[in-house]
Formats: structure tokens, C-alpha cells, sequence
């Protein structure tokens, strides 16, 4: 350890995310593992507004660094003060994220070994009730001079870091600060036993944050290996700076198929919302097919947008997939195109504009009908039978009338007379029109899976 140095180092910036905010201040301390051996920092003129609320908690306004250095001015010192030292900080992804951002936009490209006081505390004084910097304080007895003013905390860092030391009996900080150690890349307030636990298996992951809220809901074929790829690159962005600070544990569930893990996937983001899952929450179906009868007893089909309070008979990511159908359905079955709407569906537009030689309404209502029983016997039931999670059982898939019904698995050695007995082993989920493309997509691909009743 005493052959080894750190720079510590602590910073102020305008913003949360080092893409689109900058610094204000750096302090940088070097430790050679026993003492701080020396001590520089600066304030820095951002080229930028400071925020408000960023003045309200540092203290830095823009008067006060409009005549300091710019970074660029101080690059060359920041990189000769970080060089071949461990990169020491409090939560230190993000200040290595704006460091290493400003460094290259300088014309320097920089990496350094990371190590977080954060995770060390958590590994070396494990069961404190916060592992923040101003409640480790209080609780260590740590004093602190200037708190959010990049000297102050980078000082009270440096006493921290310097008690982790003394403390470290079982050589934490030595284990950490391996350059294939997963302190390295692991967020800071992830306990490492739930990463150690992860299954290199198909499946689906949890991220949990402080509240034990799930906040992201991703699936693998390698959970343990997709879960590590979140954790890797130099992302800048807020939505990452967050998203990893916000993560303080993971779950699994493990699962027989790509497929399933799919499914679940889809059910547990619709089911829990995650704040940080956006791209499942966007794929919602647009448009949809009615059915309506006006007060002259006609029934109607209409094509038009999907809405919360009107049932649709099936739905479509376009009005052109929706339109293509119903046209079809019109002239197969003999429809008068007159009750056939492409637009609105609002019940008091569904008349025909040309009330001229109407069609007899019985006939026209069987016509309807008998085009609407065609959709949903072309909705089929039936079972996607699989490999299981161990070699004593199968998984299986039940579709019923064309939508996703549930999924689970069975004993391998258990016959059934009836494919549909099936159903009874499954778990039930709520369809929709993703699942069941994703579900039709399969099938036509694994026709030897397919079992019908």
C-alpha cells in the first residue's frame, strides 16, 4: 500500500451529467496511503451559467469564477497530479465521468484505476444506516469544514479514506483496486454479493433502488453477463449518471427460454412501470377495430385510434395495417363499404353518409357477423412446449384464441391425454399486442414446438 499513491479528489459542477454540464471546482489531494503528502485545488470558470440551485448548495456563483483558469488552462496539471495514482472519490464515477470528459475535450486521453469510498465503506464498516459523505462524517466523527465546496469534502474524503485504511483488516481496499476487480465497474451502492449471485442462465433481472422500488426490468440469455454490460463504458449522460447511483440491488428470475424470458420481461414492465424501462412503455398498439351498432340497427366496423375507455376487437401499430384488414373483411364477406369507417370512431359518426338503397339490415348484421367469427377462428389455441429449466421438466407457452394465456412449467415425465390439460399448469398473464407478435414470430419460425389440441 505505502508504494502506491492516490489522488483524491472531489469536485463542484453546474449540472448532474458531464455531457452537458461542466466544473466549477477541483480540489485534488495525494495520498501515499498513510498521510496526504500534498494538496491543490482551484475554482474554474465553467464558460457556462451556474444554475440557481447549484449556487444555493455550493456556494459558487458566477461572479466568482468568471476570471478563474478554465479547465483547458489547468489540464496539464489536473493530468500530471492523476498520473499513475489511483483515483480516489466519494461516489466516484461521477466525479471521474466529468473528469475524464474534460480531460479529453482538452486533447487528453486519460483512464485511471478507480476506487470509491462508498463501496469500501459499505465493504469495511458494513450496517451503517447511511454511507453518504455528510452522514459518515457525523457518524465517524469526521470533521468537515466547507461541506459542498470541492476543498471541504475532498479533505473530509482524504480523513475517511485514511480511517478505511486503519481499519482494513482484511485487505478490502488491496482487492478492490485490481484492475479486473469488480469494484472497478460495479456501481457505488450495489452490495457485490448480488452481482456474485447472478446465474450466467437466461432469464430476467431486477434492479432495486434505496426504497427496494424496482426501477428497470431487463431480460438475457446470459443474465449475469447482460447485467455487467450495464456497468461498462464511459457514458456521460444524466439518464446513466442516475440510473447507476439509483441502483442498490438486483433479482433475478431465471427462465427455460429466450423466449419466456421474453414474455416475463414484457408482463413485469406493464405490471411494475419501472422509471428507468422507456422503450417496452412506448410499444403500445395505436389503432384498433370496433364493432357498433347505430340506432337504425345497423352494425357497423370502424378503424381508429385505441382509447381507454372503448373495447377494441383487435388492435394494429398503424391505421394502414387496420385499414388493409378491414378492407379485406369488407370484400370477402360482401360488406356495403357504406358501414365500413376508416377514420373517427366516435358513435355518433358511424352512419352511413348515402342512405340511399340500404342493404337488408338482417342480412347486413349476419354478413358482419360471420366476418368478425372468421377473425377469431383464426385465433387458435395452442401450447409451445420447450426444453425446462433442469432436465426433469419442460416448459410450456399456453395461446387461447390467438392471445397469450400463461406460461410455466411441468414434469417431464407427466403424460397428458388432452394438450389442453396444459392450461392447468401454466401461471396466467395479461396479453398484449407486443406478447403476442413476439408469440407469433416464434411459431412460424418453430412449427415442431407447436402443439395443438
Amino acid at each position: 500500500m505505502k508504494s502506491q499513491e492516490f489522488a483524491i479528489v472531489d469536485i463542484e459542477t453546474t449540472g448532474g451529467n458531464a455531457s452537458g454540464s461542466r466544473i466549477t471546482e477541483i480540489a485534488i489531494l495525494i495520498h501515499d496511503g498513510e498521510k496526504v503528502i500534498h494538496r491543490w485545488e482551484t475554482l474554474v470558470n465553467p464558460q457556462q451559467e451556474i444554475p440557481v440551485p447549484i449556487f444555493a448548495l455550493t456556494g459558487i456563483n458566477n461572479e466568482m469564477v468568471r476570471h478563474a483558469p478554465t479547465f483547458d488552462d489547468i489540464s496539464e496539471q489536473v493530468l500530471e497530479l492523476l498520473t499513475d495514482r489511483i483515483f480516489v472519490a466519494h461516489n466516484v464515477n461521477f466525479d471521474y465521468s466529468f473528469v475524464r470528459h474534460e480531460l479529453e475535450k482538452s486533447g487528453f486521453k486519460w483512464t485511471a484505476r478507480k476506487l470509491c469510498t462508498v463501496r469500501a465503506a459499505r465493504k469495511i464498516r458494513p450496517g451503517l444506516s447511511s454511507y453518504s459523505l455528510g452522514n459518515l462524517c457525523a457518524s465517524l466523527a469526521i470533521p468537515v469544514e466547507n461541506r459542498h465546496r470541492a476543498g471541504g469534502d475532498a479533505d473530509a474524503t482524504a480523513i475517511l479514506f485514511s480511517k478505511l485504511i486503519e481499519w482494513d483488516d482484511n485487505g478490502e481496499i488491496v482487492k478492490m483496486i485490481k484492475k479486473n476487480a469488480q469494484d472497478q465497474r460495479l456501481p457505488p451502492n450495489l452490495p457485490p454479493e448480488d452481482f456474485a449471485k447472478l446465474p450466467e442462465k437466461p432469464g430476467v433481472y431486477y434492479f432495486y433502488n434505496e426504497q427496494k422500488k424496482v426501477i428497470y426490468v431487463g431480460k438475457a440469455v446470459n443474465i449475469k453477463k447482460r447485467v455487467a454490460s450495464h456497468f461498462t463504458g464511459h457514458s456521460t449522460s444524466s439518464q446513466r449518471q442516475n440510473f447507476l447511483r439509483d441502483i442498490y440491488g438486483i433479482s433475478f428470475e431465471v427462465c427455460a427460454t429466450e423466449l419466456m424470458a421474453l414474455l416475463l420481461e414484457c408482463s413485469e414492465i406493464k405490471k411494475l412501470w419501472p422509471t428507468y424501462n422507456r422503450a417496452l412503455k412506448r410499444f403500445e398498439p395505436k389503432f384498433g377495430l370496433y364493432q357498433y351498432e347505430a340506432r337504425n340497427g345497423y352494425q357497423y366496423l370502424a378503424v381508429g385510434k385505441v382509447t381507454k375507455f372503448q373495447q377494441c376487437i383487435l388492435t394494429f401499430d398503424s391505421q394502414h395495417e387496420g385499414v388493409h384488414l378491414l378492407r379485406n373483411l369488407a370484400e370477402e364477406f360482401e360488406i356495403d363499404h357504406r358501414f365500413c369507417i376508416y377514420g373517427s370512431v366516435a358513435e355518433g359518426e358511424l352512419r352511413a353518409t348515402n342512405t340511399s338503397e340500404l342493404p337488408d339490415a338482417k342480412r347486413h348484421n349476419l354478413q358482419v357477423k360471420c366476418a368478425l367469427n372468421s377473425l377469431n377462428q383464426a385465433k387458435p389455441s395452442f401450447a409451445i412446449v420447450d426444453k425446462g429449466r433442469t432436465h426433469e421438466e419442460r416448459s410450456c407457452i399456453w395461446v387461447e384464441n390467438g392471445d397469450f394465456y400463461g406460461m410455466g412449467y411441468v414434469d417431464a415425465s407427466i403424460g397428458f391425454t388432452e394438450i389442453s390439460e396444459l392450461k392447468e399448469h401454466v401461471t396466467p398473464y395479461k396479453s398484449n399486442q407486443y406478447i403476442r407478435q413476439l408469440i407469433e414470430t416464434f411459431a412460424q419460425k418453430n412449427p415442431s414446438k407447436i402443439l395443438h389440441p
